[in-house]
């Protein structure tokens, strides 16, 4: 049996009375434990990261509004592309694509969180030579915004 060494035992204490979760793990408060998500597609790359998420930290989400703890309302879910920059003979060079929602929480027609709008930018390179990797490079950056916004969703749920 191994015991661990004062400095060790120093920083366990530490890192549990700070507050420390891993990382994707945010204890959810009673209110959002039972929620209600309602969006206008729910199968957009935001909402099943955001229903992963709530799932993965404890909630049981409800498939009726008038049963759950709380509803979670996705105002907005909106993914942008526009050209950055282009070459001198007029051919893009660069593109910006954005993923922009917004979203609320009520509970018991009380607002837990008043429409709140969170936005997230990245830019690519572009080659017409290499259409297809390019696509997918979109697809990629499409997916990590939506995953991104999906966390800060959750920490804005997990300090309610």
């Amino acid at each position: 049996m191994t015991l661990l060494r004062p400095s060790a035992l120093t920083a366990v204490l530490l890192l549990a009375a700070c507050g420390f979760h891993l990382e994707g793990r945010a204890p959810l408060p009673v209110a959002v434990k039972t929620p209600f998500l309602e969006a206008p597609d729910p199968q957009s790359d935001f909402v099943q990261y955001l229903r992963h998420n709530l799932l993965s930290n404890g909630a049981q989400l409800m498939p009726e509004k008038g049963d759950a703890s709380a509803v979670v309302s996705i105002l907005n879910d909106r993914f942008a592309r526009r050209v950055l920059s282009v070459s001198s003979i007029n051919r893009v060079n660069e593109y910006e694509v954005t993923y922009t929602i917004a979203f609320s929480v009520t509970a018991g027609g009380k607002e837990l969180l008043p429409p709140q709008e969170l936005t997230t930018t990245r830019t690519y390179s572009f080659d017409e030579t290499a259409l297809l990797a390019k696509g997918h490079e979109e697809d990629i950056l499409r997916q990590d915004m939506a995953r991104n916004l999906a966390d800060m969703v959750m920490r804005r749920l997990s300090s309610l």
